[in-house]
């Protein structure tokens, strides 16, 4: 795969793994037309970073193609509509971009709300790509039209249970989002400690869109548990740790990536101190990544208003993927279409040079990777 590069527009597309090429050759079908991509995220309420953060990692691979030419000639278009982190809303806004016809379905934000639109995704056999979750619920049972492009949550909790056990901390608790989301990430942790011959010490729920902890920090620092294993978004998981510490508690934090690093950050200032995150995407701020290093040159080249940050640059992998995909679709089809887009991609290895996303025809879960990362009280991640 060749890397993703901006010193001019048209190099830039160049670099897109090869797609300077099909921009230039004789497109078929009407070129004018955009190829229209489907996104429901949160922009607005307690979540809105989330869905802003990755869409606009997105943008950067979208506003890159269409400058150099777009898909043979079409560009792509990705229309972001609002749910508020709400599934009813989330559905509403998928059965309007099916009735619309919209080509794909890209970067959905959250569990409950890719949950809700799975049934029509599948009625309507309508590509469903990136969505920004790792419920074990849309990888399994398998489905032909999902591709994922991070690890689940049941990776991400395994490590962090690993790396528990390995510091001899056995009594966990757990934070969660009283719904689908939270409870992927309580089933993800009571696989790892029933590995381990344990369960989690105490359970604390919040309601989805509210940072009304009380009762949550209220049962969980009674059992002085040594971690706290948060499955939430940023603005409930820093009120809890905020409430947490000020009721006397002195243990370990752990989120999972979906919190939102940079929105956590942004949350708990100083507070972030010691405070962990699991990862599922290269660091946003490294050179020694392939995948870091296209998605900061990007940036720069797009005029550096887009900070780096987690969610961005798994909007950014997730467009690269679907670029990829588009552009071998279009080439072995007559006309692109939707069957076109998933074999293609059921045939797609994309190595960024240190990060591989890699599918198969019964493999629709493009990698593993996890890693943790740690907080500091300037705004700093350390790996």
């Amino acid at each position: 795969m060749r890397s993703l590069s901006f010193p001019s527009r048209r190099q830039a597309l160049q670099r897109l793994g090869g797609l300077g090429a099909l921009a230039a050759a004789p497109a078929f079908g009407q070129p004018e037309r955009p190829i229209v991509l489907g996104q429901s995220a949160a922009i607005t309420g307690p979540a809105a970073q989330l869905g802003l953060q990755m869409h606009q990692g997105a943008r950067l691979v979208f506003d890159a193609v269409n400058a150099a030419g777009g898909i043979n000639g079409r560009p792509v278009e990705l229309r972001l509509v609002d749910d508020g982190y709400e599934p009813e809303r989330c559905k509403a806004n998928t059965d309007k971009f099916i009735q619309d016809e919209v080509f794909a379905l890209f970067g959905y934000v959250g569990t409950p709300t890719a949950l809700a639109a799975l049934p029509a995704v599948t009625a309507a056999q309508v590509p469903f790509i990136a969505p920004f979750t790792g419920a074990q619920a849309l990888r399994e049972p398998f489905n032909r039209n999902v591709f994922h492009v991070r690890a689940s949550y049941f990776d991400e909790t395994a490590l962090i249970v690993r790396h528990l056990a390995g510091l001899r901390l056995h009594k966990i608790a757990v934070f969660r989002q009283n719904d689908s989301y939270g409870q992927a990430g309580l089933d993800g942790v009571q696989r790892a400690l029933a590995a381990i011959g344990r369960e989690p010490l105490a359970v604390g729920t919040v309601e989805r869109n509210s940072v009304n902890v009380a009762a949550a920090v209220q049962a969980i620092v009674a059992r002085q548990p040594e971690a706290v294993v948060l499955i939430s978004a940023y603005k409930s998981c820093a009120a809890f740790i905020r409430a947490a510490r000020a009721a006397g508690y002195g243990g370990l934090f752990y989120n999972v990536s979906f919190v939102g690093t940079q929105a956590l950050i942004d949350e708990l200032g100083k507070e972030a101190r010691g405070v962990q995150v699991s990862q599922v995407m290269p660091s946003p701020f490294s050179t020694t990544n392939g995948a870091s290093r296209e998605y900061l040159e990007a940036i720069r080249q797009a005029g550096g208003k887009h900070q780096p940050n987690y969610s961005g640059m798994e909007g950014f992998v997730g467009a690269r993927v679907l670029v990829e995909g588009l552009r071998r679709a279009a080439a072995s089809a007559k006309t692109l279409n939707r069957e076109a887009l998933v074999s293609a991609l059921e045939n797609l290895r994309l190595d960024f040079g240190g990060f591989t996303v890699a599918f198969g025809p019964r493999q629709h879960v493009g990698s593993s990777f996890v890693e943790l990362t740690l907080l500091t009280e300037d705004g700093k991640v350390r790996r």
